[in-house]
């Protein structure tokens, strides 16, 4: 028997779609929080001091978490290549939009206490705002916009076509139900972004913080029910049509697909992902609580644990999907017709076997090392390095 064939084909691509989902969390509950505090500065911190210390807060670890972002995009473009390159293609102004952000934080981190003058600092903390808000909302935009179909179709050669121009690719996707899950997802980092502050910060900031923090979690928790009913009663969902081969050559083209009924028809086959909206709920809501009290450590865990429910629940709810299409349902892209050959899915497995370990003991290590609160004398004091 070849090696590879000790995991079958159809095992292998469930392995790597459960595996692009928790590099896609992972990138959510480390990267997350740095986006929430970005989108957070402005509000709490008063003075220059106190936005030094937030921006402490996150400036040693920002770009380990990271990672996780570049794994995640490693793991699409080598496991399910047809969702990178449909998706990339036809999001590549919003892709651009995200990168821009992303490129301008670290040069603000750097760039920000190279000058005692207000002005120049204001401007590098309007900068971290935008490098925070921007990939939130698109993220989530994202987000509904694969739960409402996306407009392409392949071609019989597997050339994705999209509708609406090159500026319809990127303001096409601000549809009414798209921007709700975008204003939860800002929600639910800025939620999350408070808890790390809690966490890290004491006094004035963290005082804030749990305000801010709170008022999110509440948005978070009606966003996601305004989106679950507007699921049940506006949204059409997508069903594969008779039994597709689990172990057959990845082309989308040979499966037919059916847009019809709702997408909450998969908690009627499969109650138990039940679990997810439910941690999402149970999440948001304990996060508010400790918020609203005294807790140091409990609102960072809740606001993790709400974050791994509510985008857990998305890619459950759309199983076996990946990216729908709203022109050409039968263009659709799935788990089971998108993804690499193989040999190519098991030689992957074999080297995250070894390395996604390393990766999180090494996180692990980095957080104790960093361990404590970040306070206005250790970035006053000229013998600790400081942001």
């Amino acid at each position: 028997m070849i090696l590879h064939e000790l995991i079958s084909f159809e095992y292998l691509r469930l392995i790597w779609w459960l595996l692009l989902g928790v590099l896609l969390i992972g990138f959510a509950l480390t990267d997350g929080f740095d986006m929430g505090v970005g989108i957070l500065l402005p509000f709490v911190a008063k003075t220059d001091v106190e936005r030094r210390v937030v921006i402490n807060t996150v400036g040693p670890v920002w770009e380990g978490n990271q990672v996780w972002f570049i794994l995640g995009g490693g793991a699409i473009f080598a496991a399910f290549p047809p969702l990178y390159a449909v998706s990339f293609s036809g999001f590549y102004l919003a892709m651009f939009a995200i990168l821009s952000a992303l490129i301008i934080r670290p040069v603000a981190f750097k760039f920000r206490s190279k000058r005692e003058d207000a002005t120049w600092r204001s401007r590098w903390d309007k900068a971290l705002f935008y490098s925070g808000f921007v990939p939130a909302l698109i993220f989530g935009v994202a987000v509904g916009n694969v739960l409402l179909g996306v407009p392409f179709h392949l071609t019989p050669d597997l050339h994705a076509i999209y509708e609406g121009g090159a500026f319809g690719k990127l303001f096409g996707l601000l549809r009414p139900f798209a921007l709700l899950c975008g204003i939860v997802s800002v929600a639910m980092l800025v939620m999350h972004g408070a808890g790390w502050l809690v966490l890290k910060t004491d006094g004035g900031i963290a005082q804030r913080a749990r305000k801010l923090g709170s008022r999110a979690a509440l948005v978070v928790m009606a966003g996601y029910a305004l989106a679950g009913m507007w699921l049940a009663v506006g949204i059409d969902g997508y069903s594969l049509v008779g039994q597709v081969p689990h172990d057959g050559p990845s082309n989308p083209l040979a499966s037919q697909v059916l847009r019809e009924g709702s997408w909450l028809l998969a908690y009627l086959e499969r109650p138990w992902i039940a679990i997810a909206p439910a941690m999402g709920f149970v999440g948001s809501f304990m996060a508010w609580r400790a918020l609203q009290g005294e807790g140091q450590f409990s609102p960072l865990g809740w606001s993790k644990m709400a974050l791994f429910g509510l985008i857990s629940s998305v890619g459950l709810t759309i199983f076996p999907f990946l990216l729908p299409s709203k022109s050409q349902p039968d263009s659709s892209l799935t788990i089971w017709d998108a993804s690499s050959s193989h040999l190519t899915l098991f030689v992957m497995l074999g080297a995250t076997v070894i390395f996604l370990p390393l990766i999180l003991l090494y996180t692990a290590w980095v957080y104790r090392v960093l361990w404590g609160k970040v306070t206005q004398k250790d970035v006053s004091d000229p013998d600790h390095h400081a942001y």
